[in-house]
């Protein structure tokens, strides 16, 4: 007979608090089936005043490509396009930037990883160079030594319109540095990153936000790449996770196997989060918590017909509540390619593998429309699915979701670097 895992612990935990629940480990089938046949569930919902829901036969029209896509190259003119000195703008109208929604600190973040990605898949070209140093200058400004947190806005004026940033934004700040620390080959960027690091860390132990702990331990455990004797960083590690495995604990149920009782935006980073720290010492119950509610995750968001469908904004999905199918973000798509490459790497099992091209594959029109949110010719991504149609502005956020899912399904494929660029 095999031995209780650790997630079958944490279930008769659950039981035993509470008798008439059971958190019940399911096979991946066995969750595809009770996503998509659980009562009141609404095949889709309308987006807009005055607009009328499509039917289903027009929402699955297009069966998703199953073979193995060629990944199209790695194309930055419109990311460079929408990247002035000094940061990259938040909004565009179609492909021109929108200057007066200027800027903000996550998606120079988000910048600032992808970049050190591209640094780390090819040899690098002095244009990656220059933006990187952009994006990590932005990243720096935005760190407020008084308050040891980070502002987000900017205003196209170069002035400050918060004074402190959301606990979210300053977790994915601390991941973008942890990857400055842990992946790039430049000192000064290692440098910089570090120290900024290194300063606003402490400060996380107060946070209460799930998503900031994720969003923090990812660049936890980019730092400790080089830097796993810091005992400090792994104490907040280890603290983090801990948090993370008891938020589980406290919310999931037999038909929510989740750390919430809704499903909100970059939910995939929960998983992702445990996953990624799962192999250190000691860290089993994450790795095995990670794996567990991703594998529920992807139930949950794969559709009918097989393709990936996200969560849509409109609504999200409260627990035994009615799930919004519409608008669906890029960065959804982005977050369940990198847990499930984490996924990949963790286990080596090829599931995990189709899994991260599967969610790819909803950029290229694996979709429940058939349409392509990727631009080829621009560059850039569309900023959702809607209900009926794409919204046509290609933003930041989208954009980098694009780049950094294309980024890290060429490195899980060992893939070199293919770049397109004016400035190459």
């Amino acid at each position: 007979m095999q031995t209780e895992s650790e997630i079958e612990k944490i279930a008769a935990r659950r039981n035993a608090a509470d008798g008439h629940r059971k958190i019940v480990c399911q096979t991946g089938r066995e969750l595809l089936e009770s996503s998509v046949t659980r009562p009141g569930l609404q095949p889709v919902e309308a987006d807009r005043p005055g607009s009328v829901a499509m039917p289903r036969d027009f929402l699955v029209s297009k069966a998703p490509d199953r073979r193995v896509r060629e990944l199209p190259e790695i194309k930055l003119s419109h990311l460079e396009r929408m990247t002035d000195s000094t940061g990259i703008f938040q909004h565009a109208f179609y492909t021109v930037p929108n200057f007066s929604g200027g800027y903000c600190t996550d998606d120079n973040a988000r910048a600032f990883i992808l970049m050190v990605m591209l640094e780390e898949m090819d040899e690098e070209p002095e244009h990656i160079r220059t933006l990187a140093t952009t994006y990590a200058a932005f990243l720096h400004h935005a760190y407020n030594p008084k308050t040891r947190r980070f502002r987000n806005y900017m205003g196209f004026d170069r002035h400050w319109l918060d004074e402190q940033g959301s606990e979210e934004l300053h977790g994915r700040v601390l991941w973008a540095l942890g990857t400055g620390v842990g992946r790039s080959s430049h000192n000064s960027f290692q440098t910089l990153s570090g120290e900024i690091f290194a300063k606003a860390l402490p400060v996380v132990a107060q946070f209460t936000s799930p998503r900031a702990w994720a969003f923090a331990l990812l660049g936890i455990n980019e730092y400790l790449r080089v830097l796993s004797g810091d005992e400090d960083v792994v104490k907040m590690r280890n603290t983090l996770a801990s948090r993370l495995l008891e938020q589980f604990i406290q919310s999931a149920h037999s038909n929510w196997h989740w750390f919430e009782d809704i499903l909100t935006y970059e939910n995939a980073r929960l998983a992702h989060a445990l996953i990624a720290c799962g192999t250190a010492p000691g860290q089993k119950t994450a790795l095995e918590c990670g794996l567990h509610t991703l594998r529920w995750l992807t139930g949950v968001q794969t559709s009918e017909r097989g393709h990936f469908r996200p969560i849509g904004n409109h609504g999200y999905y409260p627990r035994g509540g009615v799930r919004a199918h519409f608008n669906q973000q890029p960065i959804e798509a982005y977050g369940m390619v990198s847990a499930c490459i984490e996924a990949y790497r963790a286990t080596s099992s090829p599931v995990w593998y189709e899994n991260a091209q599967r969610a790819f594959d909803w950029f290229m029109g694996g979709n429940d429309l058939g349409l392509e949110l990727y631009s080829s010719d621009t560059g850039g991504c569309r900023d959702a699915l809607l209900f009926d149609r794409l919204n046509p502005n290609q933003s930041a956020e989208s954009t980098l979701a694009f780049l950094l899912s294309l980024a890290e399904m060429r490195l899980a494929q060992g893939v070199a670097t293919v770049f397109n660029s004016p400035m190459a």
